[in-house]
């Protein structure tokens, strides 16, 4: 009996010891805890680690991030000591963006209309006018500066290319067109708006001109190879990236009405390579259009004509598209 009480006192002993053990924390309410978990006095505990604790994952972190930055930084400087500040590494064929310039025309409607391509306006508004001047306006601003840089000269056909020159190109040579002669509204209070077109520059893009009849494209048209084969124009006079602007589609061609082309119907060939010399300014086709129809809708083609110019309408190669509609 002895041995069985000191046996059953013994285990009560450790189960007491076991209860004490395991005993629950006392329950602390929600504010109580965040303030042990700020900082627990027992411990020295800031946030769940100590001191040093803190002090060794922080050091880690700062070494850690400083190896990354420097080596984020060491490859961006190989990078680039690769790229060329004044030209692109990949040029033309090599390049995204390929040797095949397309069209652009001014003036583009208002931001508002994101992806449009209508010039749409009532010629009987002053103040439904005044966004196509303005915007017209701004875009030849280069182009009505009277004052030139030293780099900046006067060329024509006969003129040699010199190294680091570039070819004056005014808004006072686009005839009816320009700012002098229209007093600033290009005809469109007269339903003879005019429209600019110039091509995208490609870096080092030199034109393959048609100035003879030779191989001419059997879609070019019958005006260009007449102006080409004719003699209205001396030899060199027709070194030129040739302009055609028609109607898209037979309805577009009889609404449309007459066209003019100033300062002539194509940029000349000496205003290219573009080579990101200062003060470059790609040469203008100003196109005017004879009163067209009223209160129609018409879809007008422009197209760049070159050997080294390819079309294609659905990409817009050599080309470019728009509407227009006068109220």
């Amino acid at each position: 009996m002895y041995n069985f009480g000191k046996y059953n006192a013994k285990a009560m002993a450790d189960k007491k010891v076991a209860e004490q053990y395991y005993t629950r924390p006392p329950k602390l309410s929600g504010w109580e805890s965040f303030k042990i978990f700020l900082w627990n006095g027992e411990t020295s505990q800031f946030m769940g680690r100590t001191a040093g604790s803190w002090a060794r994952i922080l050091l880690f972190y700062l070494l850690f991030y400083a190896a990354l930055a420097g080596f984020f930084a060491g490859l961006l400087t190989i990078f680039w000591q690769t790229l060329d500040n004044d030209k692109p590494k990949w040029q033309l064929e090599a390049s995204l963006i390929g040797a095949n310039p397309g069209l652009g025309f001014r003036p583009m409607p208002p931001e508002a209309k994101l992806g449009s391509t209508l010039i749409w306006y009532k010629a009987s508004s002053p103040s439904n006018m005044e966004y196509w001047f303005k915007s017209v306006d701004t875009f030849l601003e280069d182009y009505k500066k009277t004052s030139h840089l030293e780099n900046q000269i006067h060329c024509d056909h006969n003129t040699q290319k010199q190294e680091g020159k570039v070819c004056i190109f005014s808004a006072d040579s686009l005839g009816n067109c320009s700012p002098e002669k229209t007093k600033g509204k290009y005809g469109y209070p007269e339903r003879r708006p005019c429209v600019f077109l110039k091509l995208n520059k490609i870096y080092n893009w030199r034109p393959e001109v048609y100035n003879t009849t030779e191989n001419l494209p059997a879609k070019m048209p019958t005006y260009i190879k007449q102006s080409i084969g004719g003699e209205q124009l001396k030899p060199k006079d027709k070194n030129l990236v040739w302009i055609s602007c028609e109607g898209e589609n037979p309805a577009d061609v009889e609404n449309l009405g007459g066209i003019n082309y100033f300062p002539q119907r194509g940029f000349p060939d000496y205003y290219f390579p573009f080579n990101n010399v200062q003060g470059y300014l790609p040469p203008l086709v100003a196109v005017q259009f004879d009163h067209p129809k009223s209160g129609v809708l018409i879809n007008i083609e422009c197209k760049a004509w070159a050997k080294n110019i390819h079309h294609d309408r659905a990409e817009r190669r050599g080309s470019v598209h728009f509407e227009l509609m006068i109220d």
